[in-house]
């Protein structure tokens, strides 16, 4: 294939891809618009609470994402017993993992209130939590369901469902905060409930295509039956996957902590930025997935040119919108933000001061993160997920989360140098996973070629 090829293949494939991780993203920016518009400590305590869900959700969805190249290379064999069995076990891990966690919901306070959150603070949080908590089950479960048909290149309905999901999450969310309709008033509570509805929803829609879509595969027949050598590879490659994903979200989540201790406006201005910058990020893990999926494909094929031929296209790509990206945070900041908070709101300029710089340096950051997330995309298509693991470990608790106590405190720049640890720690993973897959990328092909 010529880079032509390649550019319309990645763009066929990873469109849909990154238009449903922006309906996903929409779901959540949802929940933040209208608590943030319902109360900036609600808002506070949803920014908390959510860091608290999803750095548990991402690491949990380590075992749907390893389906993702797994899936990718058995369809390339044409080996649909191996797609049915990975799907199968990684349902069956990721419903372990959500029981595992639950507990976790339902005790959340006194572990915020370890973290030095305030006390009204941790106190909504664990409401929201309470609820949203039992949405683990079936947002893992359509995670799963996205990745086995997303590795046979069925994107497109992934995104059908997020839409769906996100103009339903929206109504409920309104609904269900303000107690609109004669509905009662549930403020933060409701938000969470509309997530685990929607949630639901999804579960159910997606798993309806794919059982009308591929009735061969038989997902659910004889759902109960142990498969132990499945069980076991399911685990090998997603339990770094997950871990590398924790690295990461941690360090983000850790943010949060810290900016929970200088205080509510910081911490809602750090949480408004961050809803900001997770847009884009959501359009390069589209390209990131993509390039999994081609990846796994040319592995299953052994066909090496293509690998790097299809490499050098998405890099280009995810470089593109990156440079757009910063264009934006650069250039209308002010209306980036304000979107985000009431206008009659009493502390609204003093959230958006804050955010003004924390927005110059999300901008700083949109490069490296784009980069690190394609290349662990390109790395995971050869089910390398053991040395990225050691190297966002490294990159994200080794630089990034020091360099953000350091510089946020003992330099004393407050939340502008907690960001700063952010990028310190985003621009090392980027190094550290580039240099291993075009350094090593041709030896890791031809090890798991000769041993698949």
């Amino acid at each position: 294939m010529t880079y032509p090829d390649h550019l319309r293949a990645v763009l066929r494939l990873g469109l849909p891809l990154v238009g449903g991780h922006l309906a996903q993203f929409a779901i959540g920016l949802t929940d933040t618009i209208i608590v943030g518009w319902y109360g900036v400590p609600e808002l506070a305590a949803l920014v908390l609470a959510t860091s608290f869900f999803f750095t548990l959700f991402l690491f949990g969805s380590g075992f749907a994402w390893a389906i993702l190249p797994m899936v990718a290379t058995f369809a390339a064999r044409e080996d649909e017993v191996a797609i049915r069995r990975a799907t199968r076990m990684a349902l069956w891990w990721s419903a372990i993992f959500a029981a595992a966690v639950l507990p976790l919901f339902w005790f959340a306070e006194p572990v915020l209130l370890a973290m030095g959150q305030e006390a009204s603070t941790a106190e909504m949080a664990q409401e929201y939590l309470r609820i949203v908590g039992w949405g683990m089950f079936p947002a893992l479960g359509v995670v799963v369901m996205k990745n086995y048909l997303a590795g046979l290149e069925l994107t497109r309905v992934a995104l059908w469902v997020t839409v769906v999901a996100a103009v339903v999450n929206a109504g409920l969310n309104y609904l269900l905060v303000f107690g609109a309709l004669g509905l009662p008033e549930m403020g933060i509570r409701g938000a969470a409930l509309a997530s685990l509805l929607v949630q639901l929803l999804s579960l159910g829609l997606i798993t309806a295509y794919a059982m009308r879509k591929l009735p061969q595969h038989t997902l659910f027949a004889r759902f109960w039956r142990m498969d132990r050598e499945m069980f076991g590879r399911v685990l090998q490659l997603g339990l770094p996957i997950g871990l590398t994903t924790l690295a990461e979200v941690s360090l983000f989540a850790g943010a949060s902590v810290f900016m929970g201790w200088l205080g509510t406006i910081p911490l809602a201005a750090h949480g408004v930025v961050l809803q900001i910058s997770s847009a884009t990020f959501m359009l390069q893990m589209g390209f990131s997935n993509a390039a999994t999926v081609r990846v796994g494909n040319a592995l299953g094929r052994g066909d090496e040119a293509h690998m790097f031929r299809g490499a050098r296209v998405v890099v280009a790509l995810g470089t593109a919108v990156a440079c757009l990206s910063i264009l934006a945070f650069l250039l209308v900041p002010e209306l980036l933000l304000g979107a985000f908070i009431a206008p009659d709101e009493p502390q609204r300029e003093a959230i958006i001061e804050v955010g003004r710089v924390l927005l110059l340096l999300a901008a700083l950051f949109q490069l490296m993160d784009a980069l690190q997330v394609i290349h662990l995309g390109l790395l995971r298509g050869l089910h390398d997920t053991n040395w990225p693991m050691w190297m966002a470990t490294l990159a994200y608790w080794g630089v990034g989360m020091p360099a953000a106590l350091v510089i946020g405190f003992t330099f004393g720049m407050g939340a502008a140098g907690v960001w700063l640890g952010l990028v310190l720690g985003l621009t090392v993973a980027a190094g550290l996973l580039m240099a291993r897959f075009w350094g090593r990328g041709v030896r890791i092909f031809q090890a798991v070629g000769h041993s698949g």
